[in-house]
């Protein structure tokens, strides 16, 4: 009896043991079931990015086309650009001559007139050395008779 009642026991355990088997059973089965929906959705969604990439494939195709020609277009205007600059380079490079010239001239002509207002200049401050000197003197003699004027007074 008490052998029965433990098997019992072990029989109730095992089937609480195969419920909760079967109730994980079904629960994986549910995963599962939900796994293979996703990846069935994935492929679906693989098989429209490829599409998608097969139509962005022949649009680069096409973008790169025109990229090459826009890219040709731009190097013919960029060489008749170019003709149009070492033309301009000469005209700027003649003008630059004719400016360097002048320039030359104008340096040789302030040359001249630092050279006479130097000269200038001097002159002026030799007659003011000599202004000053004068006036030194005369400040002297003044103060020679003011001196003379207190002594006989």
């Amino acid at each position: 009896q008490e052998e029965k009642k433990q098997l019992t026991l072990k029989v109730e355990e095992l089937e609480r043991k195969l419920e909760s088997t079967s109730a994980q059973n079904i629960e994986f089965l549910q995963v599962i079931a939900k796994r293979e929906e996703s990846i069935h959705q994935c492929q679906l969604r693989l098989e429209e990015k490829s599409r998608e990439c097969s139509s962005l494939a022949r649009q680069l195709e096409m973008a790169i086309e025109d990229a090459k020609k826009q890219v040709e277009q731009a190097r013919e205007r960029a060489v008749s650009r170019e003709r149009a600059a070492q033309s301009k380079v000469l005209d700027l490079e003649t003008q630059l001559s004719r400016n360097k010239t002048e320039l030359n001239q104008l340096h040789r002509s302030k040359e001249d007139a630092e050279r006479r207002y130097e000269s200038r200049l001097q002159d002026l401050r030799d007659r003011l050395e000599q202004s000053e000197s004068t006036n030194r003197s005369m400040q002297n003699y003044v103060q020679f008779l003011k001196s003379s004027y207190d002594n006989v007074f």
